[in-house]
């Protein structure tokens, strides 16, 4: 969601108002109405799918940080033996070793995430076509608009809800330090904020936010482009229709090419907000993010810019095609 529910609710705008709302009269489409019924329906959405790939995301964070180059650098204490897992083998280690429950440890900031991210990128969105970009004489919204529109208003929603990213991420992270023999870091949702801003001030909950908003811009290009260039590809050459199987394959494709130009930034982003900070909230870690991208590349290599892509890119496949399923089965259901 941080992270993957991250595009359809804007496609998921264009269907609603074409195929799921009655016509309207041009007072009640201009009224705030259908925006804030998209915002709750967005709203929902996301947080089923968030807590159904909830796991997925907690998996992606652990291996992010694993063999982490910046603690052996800065000689910080650390697991006497770096214990490299996949995937299956993280999550099957959660579940034994903290308990099945802490694979949801940390979902409380990533729904009041969703909450944030979904109702700022909504309202960028909707300015944006409407009034900044603009849609053509036939009244349709092109490909290169719709990727800018998407890229734009998803760094705007990702830098309103940075803060809640960095509560999810150190939440994640807590099962870990006690495994580790390390004091708890926060209790709860509630306590981390109290504690970034004691120390750090209102500034400190947005540390990180850098390579956060550059992921969101990333992957929301990429994921836009991606799904429609598809998804017009699949119905043009192929017999397939327009239905859950091209679209399947479509978020497929597109959360492959997300995935591919989001995770560097992502795993920049989860080693800065996880680092430790003094008593003024600075990093001891890394000065910057271009810091903690050189001290990984030259400390572990490349490919450990890459690390969780496993579980990002099942992710983004999983959040998309469950994201405008609940939305349609909960308007249908109205």
């Amino acid at each position: 969601m941080t992270h993957y529910v991250e595009n359809t609710h804007l496609l998921f705008c264009d269907f609603y108002n074409r195929q799921l709302v009655p016509a309207m009269d041009p007072v009640q489409e201009n009224s705030q109405y259908p925006l804030v019924s998209k915002f709750i329906l967005s709203a929902f959405a996301a947080t089923v799918a968030e807590l159904v790939t909830f796991p997925l995301d907690l998996t992606k964070t652990r291996l992010q940080v694993q063999g982490e180059a910046g603690l052996r650098e800065h000689g910080k204490p650390g697991p006497a033996r770096t214990v490299y897992r996949g995937m299956l083998s993280t999550a099957v280690g959660i579940v034994r070793e903290e308990g099945p429950l802490k694979l949801w440890q940390g979902a409380t900031p990533a729904v009041y995430r969703h909450i944030v991210y979904s109702g700022g990128r909504m309202v960028a969105y909707e300015q944006l076509r409407e009034s900044v970009l603009g849609k053509s004489e036939d009244g349709s919204f092109s490909v290169w608009k719709a990727a800018v529109g998407g890229m734009v208003s998803g760094a705007f929603g990702q830098f309103l809800a940075s803060p809640t990213d960095l509560v999810k991420v150190q939440m994640q992270m807590e099962g870990r330090r006690r495994l580790e023999g390390k004091p708890p870091r926060v209790r709860g949702a509630y306590h981390a904020f109290i504690k970034i801003v004691s120390e750090g001030g209102i500034r400190g909950l947005w540390a990180g936010w850098v390579p956060n908003v550059q992921r969101a811009a990333l992957v929301n290009l990429g994921d836009l482009a991606t799904y429609d260039s598809v998804k017009h590809l699949l119905l043009r050459h192929t017999s397939l229709e327009d239905n859950c199987l091209c679209h399947g394959l479509a978020s497929t494709c597109s959360g492959l090419v997300a995935a591919t130009m989001g995770t560097p930034a992502d795993v920049v982003k989860t080693r800065i907000m996880n680092q430790p900070r003094d008593s003024s909230g600075r990093g001891l870690l890394y000065k910057s993010s271009v810091d903690c991208l050189v001290q990984a590349v030259k400390g572990e290599g490349f490919l450990s810019l890459y690390k969780g892509f496993l579980p990002t890119w099942l992710r983004m496949v999983r959040s998309q095609t469950l994201f405008p399923c609940i939305k349609v089965f909960v308007v249908l259901s109205l």
